[in-house]
């Protein structure tokens, strides 16, 4: 499929964002994100995640703190910084920008 390499760039493009945004009400392992991930038919990789959120830890937008599971190793579960929050709103803000706008575009500009 010729889009294919398009939409895979789209996907990543909007990777970081969605993450941020599973983020935003709670605490969650790496397993529950790329279920929840998945469950949005965006798929990840390992390969993939794991880079992402240590570049997103180190930049202080996400921190984590290890949890002690009964049913196997510690845990090591993610939550938004006060600056990752800040990031969120802004990122929201764009995509809301973005999004109005591309829809503008498909529906050819009804304003002219």
């Amino acid at each position: 499929m010729k889009a294919q390499n398009t939409i895979s760039q789209m996907r990543r493009g909007i990777l970081e964002f969605c993450i941020i945004s599973l983020l935003a009400d709670e605490e969650i392992y790496t397993a529950q994100l790329i279920d929840r991930l998945k469950a949005a038919n965006l798929l990840v990789t390992d390969g993939t995640l794991y880079p992402l959120l240590n570049r997103l830890q180190k930049a202080l937008i996400l921190q984590y703190r290890w949890v002690e599971s009964e049913s196997g190793p510690p845990r090591k579960y993610y939550s938004l910084t006060d600056e990752g929050r800040e990031v969120l709103a802004e990122l929201a803000g764009a995509w809301q920008e973005i999004n109005g706008s591309v829809e503008m575009i498909r529906r050819g500009n009804d304003s002219e």
